[in-house]
């Protein structure tokens, strides 16, 4: 199936913590069904100090679940991803306006 969610889309986050927030992906596991968002659902790690690395506290994006995640369209809001077949390519559009991403 096509992925609905790629890296580099801009997404808003619908529940937890972060519930809200905008960001880019950065990457996505399609096999686990999650991804990381800059900026969002941020922890703090405590690093040791290494001969390359300052250590420290160090902030770390972890993966959120996909289903957790909606494309931002056009306006500036939430929406569904649908697919459609244009000039003989399956293209991905935003199912409030129907633009096409």
């Amino acid at each position: 199936m096509a992925a609905k969610l790629r890296k580099g889309d801009k997404v808003v986050v619908l529940t937890g913590k972060d519930k809200g927030k905008t960001g880019e992906i950065v990457s996505v596991d399609p096999k686990a069904g999650r991804a990381i968002v800059d900026g969002v659902n941020v922890a703090i790690r405590h690093v040791k100090q290494s001969q390359t690395n300052q250590g420290g506290r160090q902030q770390k994006a972890l993966p959120l679940d996909l289903s957790n995640l909606a494309i931002v369209d056009a306006n500036g809001k939430a929406t569904r991803v649908g697919f459609r077949e244009e000039d003989g390519k399956k293209v991905r559009f935003a199912k409030t306006t129907g633009d096409a991403l």
